[in-house]
């Protein structure tokens, strides 16, 4: 009988170890090895901070960073900072509603773009962010409200209607396979509480405002509106204002054709300004 060889004496033990490629170190995300031997012990500080930080979850939508952030909804809301400026302004008899409508070459028909839109007869909305996000949110909320029309046989109360547009929002921070809506919204609506306005971010979280603004130039338009705004504004002060606050960070001429602005008072029926109403209302600001 072969006596058994010593362990590491067989020559063919040498042999299928000396042909043995040793592996390469795996590689994260940004291309860089940052695991090591278990035995070498040279792992920095600075390495596994970078292991563990939140670019790695920056990917994953159902799953929060070390610091407790949801990474996916932070850059849904740096879509909506890199959007053009949108603003709400609420009045003591009704609520404006105002955005930038720059068109991305002179010959687009600027009347197939419209960023206000109508959602009941008395609840209007805008946004900023992505247009075509904007498109489902306003076809579920339209659904919703004719849904509880049908329902109870009157208008939506635009709480309401808030609440349940903010509700599909959320739920998509909340599940696998999707991602958050890039956009944020400002409603406006007139209904028996009176005058409202209302914002409802990427998160699904909501607001009610008395003068709101967001979209690239948020932080001057919200410093300029909040010098401007007094609580006993009536409805064409609120216009002017939103002009103006429009001008503020506005490139180049300022007109009818690339602002669009929508409006409700105390007739509580929604509707957008025509570019001919916007030219009267600029004419009356300069």
């Amino acid at each position: 009988m072969t006596p058994k060889s010593e362990p590491g004496t067989d020559p063919a033990h040498h042999a299928f170890f000396a042909n043995k490629k040793p592996s390469k170190a795996p590689y994260c995300a940004e291309g860089k090895s940052f695991l090591r031997s278990r035995s070498s012990g040279r792992e920095t500080s600075a390495e596994i901070r970078f292991a563990m930080g939140d670019s790695q979850y920056s990917f994953s939508l159902t799953t929060f960073s070390p610091s407790g952030k949801l990474v996916q909804i932070e850059h849904a809301l740096t879509a909506v900072g890199s959007g053009q400026t949108s603003l709400g302004i609420k009045a003591a008899n009704g609520v404006v509603i105002a955005t930038e409508k720059k068109l991305p070459s002179i010959l687009v028909d600027e009347t197939s773009v419209q960023k206000i839109q109508c959602l009941t007869p008395n609840i209007g909305v805008v946004y900023s962010g992505m247009g075509p996000d904007f498109r489902v949110l306003v076809r579920k909320s339209r659904k919703q409200a004719e849904q509880y029309h049908r329902l109870y046989k009157e208008p939506i109360p635009v709480t309401q209607l808030v609440r349940e547009t903010a509700a599909v929002m959320q739920e998509f921070t909340q599940s696998g396979g999707v991602r958050p809506f890039g956009v944020s919204l400002l409603v406006a609506g007139f209904d028996d509480n009176g005058p409202q306005l209302y914002q409802v971010d990427p998160s699904g979280s909501y607001f009610s405002w008395k003068a709101s603004a967001m979209g690239k130039n948020v932080s001057n338009a919200k410093t300029f509106l909040e010098k401007r705004y007094t609580d006993d504004m009536e409805l064409d002060d609120a216009v002017h204002t939103a002009i103006l606050t429009l001008k503020e960070g506005f490139e180049g001429q300022i007109s009818g054709k690339n602002i669009e602005i929508g409006i409700i008072g105390t007739d509580k029926k929604f509707r957008v300004l025509t570019p001919a109403e916007i030219d009267d209302y600029l004419a009356e600001v300069e």
